[in-house]
């Protein structure tokens, strides 16, 4: 077919063009993060040591969860049951309005299914309404979780739009899936802030597909280039997180009270205390993804060590002989040579963020910004046209005939640049943690 690879053919299409450009973007990201993510790796492992009172004791991948947990909570106190009693699901619906009023100047309205339209007798079905345009387009919202359903949190477009006629647009509709259930003893859905975190996200892509006002369906809503599709959602989820969004619709499920400012403050600290750890990660799994799917010599190829290799080599967690846990990557079936866009995404949404929504994320000029120089093209112009229309041509570099995302924007949001000595940062962590 004219390519060396899947991974060679998969990616041409893209706004990276091909694997050497994306392996660049990944090696100079994963060189950047190294640093801060040692000095995390360090901390964990001197909180082990402290604990256990043992100054001589290893530190292993099954620990970083559990000692994570205990550092944040250490230096935080959060607990899970205060912040979902925030979040009960009928408010964050209300926050999803929120976004839509403030943003577009539209509304979601509740409309009666027909007979035999839904799959399930929980399934809402909502019109996004513009008071001057009309119906933009309808939004089915299956949200709670149920034997035998979908487990995943996911957005389905139904129906592509695309113009019949002059005169004439057939309107998109999409499907919000989610799986939230209530707490023991209770009816009502309350949500962790993760989850919180990602009805945001894949409200994002929603918002890209009825938004979309393309020509043709084909390049309705999300029907872009694998390595742009993720920036909406992605972009979706710092709202989520700031305070001037949160305090129009987080509110106690008993008092009404509205999330206090410092529960929020401590969430986003807790957020940051090993975000580079995190950041890491996913830059190894988008290098065991290109690797996989790329140039392959005649000998039959043993996964298992790479991976091995991979992780030793560029994170700085050593690799338990015995495990594969990569066979259980689902990512490799559904986005085979793709998951690198994760990381695009979130450097372009990074880039967004600080020069169109930050400042004032819930008015109307961001809103009007986004859904007419990004959202309602869809697939239909340029990808790095969009980009640089939307925040400047700043917002992507050329490498190699292949275009890489602006690093500066995620680093400064996540401290990357200009980081402290490493024992400081480690003596920072420790101090936080105890």
């Amino acid at each position: 077919m004219g390519h060396k690879s899947f991974a060679d053919f998969s990616v041409h299409p893209n706004l990276a063009s091909s694997p050497e450009v994306v392996k660049s973007f990944l090696l100079e990201l994963c060189k950047i993060v190294r640093p801060k993510a040692d000095q995390e790796f360090s901390a964990i492992r001197d909180f082990k040591r402290q604990k256990y009172n043992q100054p001589y004791i290893g530190l292993e991948p099954w620990d970083e969860t559990y000692l994570t947990g205990m550092m944040k909570s250490s230096a935080y106190d959060l607990e899970s049951s205060v912040i979902s009693s925030y979040f009960p699901l009928s408010q964050c619906l209300e926050g999803l309005n929120v976004l839509v009023q403030s943003l577009f100047g539209a509304t979601f309205c509740s409309i009666p299914l027909a007979p035999g339209e839904s799959w399930h007798e929980d399934v809402l079905k909502m019109a996004l309404h513009h008071p001057e345009e009309g119906d933009l387009g309808y939004l089915y919202l299956d949200l709670h979780s149920r034997k035998g359903k979908y487990p995943g949190c996911a957005h389905f477009a139904i129906k592509g739009g695309r113009r019949i006629s002059a005169t004439e647009y057939q309107l998109p509709i999409v499907a919000l899936v989610c799986n939230f259930s209530a707490p023991p003893g209770s009816s009502t859905a309350r949500l962790n802030h993760c989850e919180l975190e990602t009805l945001f996200h894949e409200f994002g892509h929603a918002l890209h597909s009825l938004l979309s006002r393309t020509d043709y369906q084909h390049f309705s809503g999300t029907r872009v280039v694998i390595d742009l599709a993720e920036t909406p959602s992605n972009l979706f989820e710092y709202y989520a997180w700031d305070y001037r969004v949160l305090k129009t619709f987080a509110k106690h499920y008993l008092t009404g009270e509205v999330i206090p400012e410092k529960l929020v403050e401590s969430m986003k600290g807790a957020k940051k205390m090993f975000a580079a750890t995190e950041l890491q990660r996913q830059i190894f799994f988008a290098l065991i993804d290109l690797t996989l799917f790329g140039e392959q010599s005649s000998s039959p190829i043993d996964t298992i060590s790479i991976v091995a290799n991979l992780k030793t080599q560029f994170t700085s967690w050593n690799h338990v002989e015995g495990t594969h846990w990569h066979t259980r990557f689902n990512h490799l079936l559904n986005y085979g040579s793709g998951y690198y866009s994760y990381l695009y995404a979130k450097c372009f949404a990074a880039t967004i963020w600080q020069e169109v929504c930050e400042e004032d994320p819930l008015s109307r000029a961001a809103g009007s910004t986004l859904r007419t120089k990004f959202l309602q093209h869809g697939g239909a112009t340029d990808p790095s046209t969009l980009l640089k229309d939307l925040a400047g041509d700043h917002i992507l570099r050329y490498q190699n005939g292949g275009i890489m995302p602006n690093l500066t924007g995620l680093c400064k949001e996540m401290e990357l640049m200009n980081c402290p000595s490493k024992s400081e940062a480690i003596s920072s962590l420790l101090q936080r943690a105890s």
